[in-house]
């Protein structure tokens, strides 16, 4: 009895631990809609809400609901789907490569994105019938198959415990990649169209609208399923890939569907909002220093503050200076910067 009222006692927390982040995330999307140049009360959005889900009827100002409806509140789920699917993908490269400076774009992914993104909008690949977020989405995948299949000729690869391999194909395979965005821009663009996706490579959400949420929230519900069902896997990476194997862990197979995961979750976010760096590199970290390393607290404590921290920073983007929209990524790589370095500092090599 003791042992069953003790496991109840669990699953009890557990759940109510869940109910709690989820309250938390929901007040935040609600606080990235009411927040902006022009303040939304919150009676008015939850009007909004009502009138749209539920038919409600309420009687609103036209404007007022259109940007509630179509311009914050996807801006604020995207941001919290990006959040959450970078978050996830630093977590696990970080466990996986055993690297605490590993992140999503180590493996090139962000690179291959842009390059996909100046090829459609500026080169004209596709002759017109690509989106820039299609575009990206394929040079994401290019990217990471390059990165992969140089891994592999190196003697590692996605399958293998050749995380130095995929490390250092990740660096090769980004400034490839890089160079070619560069060297597209420069031949091919004007003055206003290199301006356009210089703004959207430094991340950008000002584009997004619903279709592109019903795209991310899938991807990241399947990211976050993908890499919890993995988490005991994971922690047994941390001793390493042969001490996972003793385990009786699949490495070979785990590592693949992992990578791809990561890859995945990566290359669907940034095709649609551009380039965020750092969140995938410092929300682990400071996930793993509230929770502790297990990755079964882990993962949901990364998922939901990359969620909020993306919310967070699409604010302050949005009103840090009146009148102006700046790059999302100029918000998050000033928070994340000083922690970057204070990681560099402290020298850790367990992720």
């Amino acid at each position: 009895m003791s042992l069953a009222a003790a496991s109840l006692g669990t699953s009890r927390r557990r759940i109510g631990t869940g109910g709690l982040a989820l309250l938390g995330l929901a007040a935040a999307i609600l606080a990235g809609v009411m927040i902006g140049e022009t303040p939304m009360p919150p009676v008015v959005v939850l009007q909004t809400l009502a009138n749209k889900l539920f038919g409600a009827g309420y009687v609103l100002d036209p404007v007022d609901e259109g940007i509630i409806w179509n311009y914050r509140l996807t801006r604020a789920i995207t941001a919290a789907s990006c959040g959450a699917g970078l978050a996830l993908s630093g977590a696990v490269l970080q466990a996986l490569l055993r690297n605490a400076l590993a992140d999503p774009y180590i493996l090139g992914i962000s690179a291959g994105a842009s390059t996909g993104a100046v090829a459609v909008t500026i080169a004209g690949l596709g002759a017109g019938m690509l989106s820039l977020s299609f575009g990206a989405f394929l040079g994401a995948l290019l990217a990471f198959g390059l990165v992969a299949a140089l891994a592999r000729a190196a003697g590692g690869g996605v399958g293998a415990s050749g995380a130095a391999q995929i490390v250092l194909a990740g660096i090769a395979g980004s400034q490839l990649f890089n160079a070619l965005t560069a060297f597209i821009i420069a031949k091919s663009a004007n003055a206003d169209q290199a301006r356009g996706i210089m703004f959207w490579l430094m991340g950008n959400l000002s584009g997004v609208r619903w279709p592109d949420v019903w795209l991310a929230v899938p991807i990241a519900l399947i990211g976050w399923i993908i890499c919890r069902f993995h988490a005991r896997a994971l922690d047994a990476f941390a001793f390493g890939a042969d001490a996972a194997a003793a385990l009786g862990v699949p490495v070979r197979s785990v590592q693949l569907v992992l990578i791809a995961a990561a890859a995945l979750m990566t290359a669907v976010m940034v095709s649609m909002v551009g380039s965020i760096g750092f969140v995938g590199l410092v929300i682990p970290h400071a996930a793993r220093f509230l929770v502790g390393p297990r990755h079964g607290r882990l993962l949901p404590a990364s998922a939901l503050m990359g969620a909020v921290f993306l919310i967070v920073a699409d604010v302050l983007s949005r009103t840090l200076i009146p009148g102006q929209v700046l790059p999302i990524g100029v918000i998050t790589a000033l928070a994340g910067a000083p922690a970057f370095a204070l990681i560099l500092i402290r020298g850790g090599r367990r992720p």
